[in-house]
């Protein structure tokens, strides 16, 4: 008796392997992209074979199929920024699926969690990124300044751990967490760290990393197979442009001729409509073919000829910021800018900059390095 129980039972297990191996034959003919995907996330390409990734496919394809076209239509207007930012940056244009994972493409999504925008950031995140949060102005709903801290932080993680797939396993769960797991597994491997009887990694993790891999697929073999989808993307080009503080869009959209849906759509991070007073520029978003409407009909306001006519040179400490550096010289950040054509506020460690700075700090500098 117990050797035909045997017998059964590795017939079962032979029967489950071939279906496995089958199943995952058919994947790569289905999706001859998955070669692609794998090596960009830096993935062994025998993970088509893993039984519960398998698994995973065979129950939740349709479902992200459609997942997929629901995120695709909603995000026509803004992936050529969000891919040109990821090409330029050193992170693969794949990582576009991270976000639709994270936020199906909506700039203003918000978790249970209270984290916001196309990469999920939480408050504290978004601070350290160098993202503004406050009542009139949120950069987590902005697409070009979520991603660059969004790219920042995946680039940071890929540094500490060496692989893709453990950057986007840790922007999901964290680093200590999938230090633990790599700690406890005694493997970085992917169907180690994924094995649902171990559970090294939370089950919100392990579904998290299968089902950015499985979209990447889906998505990338759309583009191999069609090409349609993303190359009419594309045609959506959009431009940054600066306004003055304090500018209504819907007052910019008419000026403009174009809806004022569309310009507020694009511009989701000015609440309200309105562009913040806090700063004499911001820059916004619009469509490529409105440029040159732009610069026809609206003027921008001079800026405030109040830049001072004594410079100091300084060097970037860590920790440092406009505002830091602005108050240690009695001036104005917005001056540092200014003089320094910083198109940003980020500033890198021991980078040169000149100080407008008033007469008094001046001459009590030189006299102090006499």
């Amino acid at each position: 008796m117990g050797k035909f129980v045997s017998f059964f039972v590795t017939v079962l297990f032979l029967s489950f392997c071939f279906t496995s191996h089958a199943f995952a034959l058919s994947l790569a003919q289905k999706y001859p992209s998955y070669k692609y995907v794998f090596h960009e996330f830096n993935v062994d390409e025998s993970y088509l074979y893993d039984a519960e990734f398998i698994y995973f496919v065979s129950k939740y394809e349709e479902k992200l199929k459609k997942f997929y076209k629901r995120s695709l239509k909603r995000g026509k207007q803004i992936l050529p920024t969000i891919q040109g930012q990821l090409a330029n940056d050193g992170v693969s244009d794949l990582f576009i699926y991270l976000s639709m994972v994270e936020s199906g493409f909506s700039p203003t999504a918000v978790s249970p969690k209270k984290a916001v925008g196309l990469w999920q950031f939480m408050p504290a995140t978004a601070k350290h990124y160098h993202l503004t949060v406050c009542k009139s102005y949120d950069e987590r709903c902005d697409t070009a300044s979520s991603t660059s801290a969004a790219i920042a932080y995946l680039n940071k993680l890929h540094k500490q751990f060496g692989k893709w797939y453990l950057a986007a396993i840790a922007y999901n769960c964290g680093e200590g967490c999938v230090q633990k797991a790599i700690k406890k597994a005694s493997s970085d491997d992917l169907s180690i760290l994924t094995d649902e009887r171990s559970k090294y990694l939370p089950y919100e993790t392990r579904e998290y990393i299968k089902k950015i891999l499985l979209l990447a697929m889906i998505g990338e073999n759309a583009t191999l197979q069609i090409g349609n989808e993303k190359s009419d993307i594309l045609e959506n080009a959009f431009i940054e442009v600066e306004v003055a503080g304090g500018t209504v869009l819907e007052k910019l959209a008419k000026l403009l001729k174009m809806k004022s849906e569309i310009l507020l759509k694009l511009n989701k991070k000015m609440k309200n409509g309105i562009v913040p007073k806090e700063k004499e520029r911001y820059r916004i978003t619009i469509p490529i073919e409105k440029v040159y409407a732009f610069y026809l009909r609206y003027e921008l306001p001079e800026k405030r000829c109040s830049i001072k006519p004594h410079m100091l040179s300084h060097y970037v400490s860590l920790g440092e910021t406009l505002e830091s550096i602005a108050k240690k010289y009695h001036t104005d950040a917005e001056e540092i800018k200014n003089v320094n054509h910083l198109k940003n506020d980020y500033l890198i460690l021991d980078q040169f900059l000149v100080i407008p700075v008033p007469k008094k700090v001046f001459e009590n500098t030189i006299l102090h390095h006499k």
